[in-house]
C-alpha cells in the first residue's frame, strides 16, 4: 500500500553554486558516499532526499545524512534510511522504497514512492 509520494526538482547550476559557495554544506547534505559525485548526481540526491520528506509528511528534524542514495551495478538507484529518517518512516509503516532520479536540461528531478506492506485482509498477493 502506497503511504506517501514526493516530488522534487532541482536547478543543477544553481545546486552547484551554492555547493561552491558553502563548502560545508556538502556534509550536511550529504553522506561521504555520496560527497564526491558530480554536480548533476548531487543536485539529483537533494531532490531525492526534498522527495523523500515529502513522501514521509515533511516531519520536522530529518537528518539529510540519515538518507543516502545508493547506485546498483546496474545504474538503479537505492534509498537507504537510518535514524532519523528510519524512525519517521516506522511510524508511518513504511517497508520499501521506490526510487527514481533524472537530470536533464540543466534540472534533476526524483520521485519518492514510501509503501508499506498490504493490510491483511485486502486480497491483496
Amino acid at each position: 500500500m502506497i503511504v506517501g509520494v514526493g516530488i522534487d526538482v532541482c536547478d543543477i547550476a544553481r545546486f552547484a553554486q551554492s555547493l561552491l559557495r558553502t563548502p560545508a554544506l556538502a556534509a550536511r547534505l550529504f553522506t561521504e558516499g555520496e560527497q564526491n559525485l558530480p554536480a548533476r548526481s548531487l543536485a539529483a540526491r537533494f531532490a531525492a532526499k526534498e522527495a523523500l520528506a515529502k513522501a514521509l509528511g515533511a516531519p520536522r528534524a530529518l537528518l539529510w545524512t540519515d538518507a543516502e542514495i545508493r547506485t546498483a551495478p546496474d545504474g538503479r538507484p537505492s534509498l537507504h534510511v537510518a535514524g532519523t529518517v528510519a524512525a519517521a518512516a516506522a511510524r508511518l509503516g513504511v517497508t520499501h522504497w521506490h526510487l527514481s532520479l533524472t537530470h536533464d536540461a540543466g534540472i534533476a528531478t526524483a520521485v519518492v514512492i514510501a509503501e508499506s506492506a498490504a493490510p491483511a485482509g485486502l486480497g491483496w498477493p
